[in-house]
């Protein structure tokens, strides 16, 4: 598949304290990882800023000044909640991961490229309408499928989260919205505390699909295969987006299951192909967690190289 990297060094710049666990290493990582000649048929593009008509889909206007007009000086970093920051350049590393979601949208929308990735962060499926969440600021992935749904008039978007939390935030924006299908894939009981099975949606337009920790790669994968991709083929989207978290590897200190990076090959293989089959090759990923750098940067690389070689 004809694919295009979105990214920006703004995400390089949000900075929070050297204990936390999503550093802008995280961001080098898997940059670092997509330099090969493997890769020299990806495309690459500067993820522009995300306009505020656009994060408006999502988030409340008073939140979207707080995040924007909050001035932060030199190397101070301001508290959102127990576990997400602000610093000096964090409005704007946010403002591009909203607008690396909206511009790969966009892209493929108008035929430009087929998949997308988005190496952005902070991530943004635990952000919530009026407040910061879980490492995340705005809700990268809910605001691309409302403007899908809003702007190019789709009928049909699904969202794919396989993070290992489950994303609330994308799940929110989303529960009322019957145009949309959110399926998760996660570990349960684990954080935010959401993403139970019995929650399926304002409109049967969600799918939890909790799995206990330690949960080997051939039962994850093989829930993929059997839930996953039936509701996919049942849905037929028109568009797909996906919640590329990488934290759901084995090595990863913020998880409990046991995905190896070979296998994020196989889940960009799996959904490129069903947007081959539905989605006239539309597929746009953003990146979510992942925290142990190698890990990261090869479960990245291994998904990106999934989608070139389609």
């Amino acid at each position: 598949m004809k694919t295009t990297l979105y990214t920006h060094e703004a995400g390089l710049k949000h900075h929070i304290p050297l204990e936390h666990a999503e550093q802008p290493d995280r961001l080098r990582a898997v940059l670092d990882a997509l330099n090969g000649p493997q890769f020299d048929a990806l495309i690459r593009k500067a993820a522009p800023r995300a306009v505020r008509e656009d994060l408006l889909r999502v988030h409340t206007s008073d939140y979207v000044d707080l995040i924007l007009s909050t001035e932060v000086k030199g190397d101070e970093t301001l508290a959102l909640d127990w576990d997400t920051y602000l610093s000096a350049g964090s409005a704007e590393a946010a403002l591009r991961g909203a607008g690396a979601a909206v511009q790969a949208l966009d892209d493929v929308m108008a035929g430009d490229t087929q998949a997308a990735f988005c190496a952005t962060r902070p991530p943004g499926h635990h952000a919530r309408a009026s407040a910061a969440m879980g490492f995340c600021i705005f809700s990268n992935v809910a605001i691309a499928a409302k403007r899908a749904l809003e702007v190019h008039g789709l009928a049909k978007v699904a969202v794919v989260d396989f993070d290992v939390h489950h994303g609330n935030g994308t799940q929110e924006a989303l529960w009322d919205v019957p145009g949309a299908l959110f399926i998760s894939l996660h570990q349960q009981d684990h954080y935010p505390g959401t993403g139970f099975a019995a929650q399926t949606g304002g409109s049967d337009n969600v799918l939890n699909l909790p799995m206990p920790a330690g949960t080997s790669a051939q039962k994850w994968m093989a829930l993929f295969d059997q839930k996953v991709v039936s509701r996919l083929n049942q849905f037929a989207p028109e568009l797909i987006l996906v919640s590329a978290g990488f934290d759901a590897h084995r090595d990863d200190p913020l998880g409990g299951l046991q995905l190896e990076a070979e296998h994020f090959a196989e889940l960009a293989v799996c959904l490129g192909k069903l947007s081959q089959t539905h989605s006239n090759s539309r597929l746009v990923s953003v990146l979510e967690g992942g925290y142990d750098l190698p890990a990261l940067g090869r479960s990245a690389a291994q998904f990106v190289e999934g989608l070139l070689e389609l």
